[in-house]
């Protein structure tokens, strides 16, 4: 079977690793998907919740364990930003609204991760200040 892409735009801050948490604890505040007021350190040391999200998962940044390097290539439930290399692979100015996000992301199937894991860049208005940060990945299973 493959995996469930899924896309959604957060809150901005400089610290993208202080975003990333702030998104789950939004997404947690909407859904604790039967897991109560478990933290997500403690969701991701219970067998139950890593079975949950590597059988079938949230569709959301819940999916991922943290926010990793750009170069990272290890495989598993990471959220990794894209690099200056790939951004302007589909956004030649390097800094993408969400518009343009939205647009590449339907346009070119390549921009979604392998399953079970997760991308995020920094979105930008149209004078080019950070506004927001685009989020998308692909489930587990």
């Amino acid at each position: 079977m493959g995996g469930d892409s899924w896309s959604r735009a957060g809150a901005y801050q400089p610290d993208l690793a202080a975003a990333f948490r702030a998104e789950q604890e939004r997404e947690l505040s909407e859904d604790d998907h039967g897991f109560g007021t478990m933290t997500m350190a403690e969701r991701w040391e219970d067998p139950d919740w890593q079975e949950y999200i590597m059988t079938g998962g949230t569709a959301s940044v819940l999916d991922q364990i943290e926010v990793v390097a750009p170069d990272n290539d290890e495989e598993g439930p990471f959220m990794r930003p894209l690099t200056d290399a790939e951004i302007r692979a589909w956004c030649p100015g390097g800094r993408p609204t969400e518009a343009e996000w939205t647009a590449a992301l339907t346009d070119r199937g390549d921009l979604y991760p392998d399953r079970a894991a997760g991308n995020c860049t920094v979105l930008y208005d149209a004078d080019g200040k950070p506004v927001s940060i685009g989020y998308w990945g692909v489930t587990a299973d």
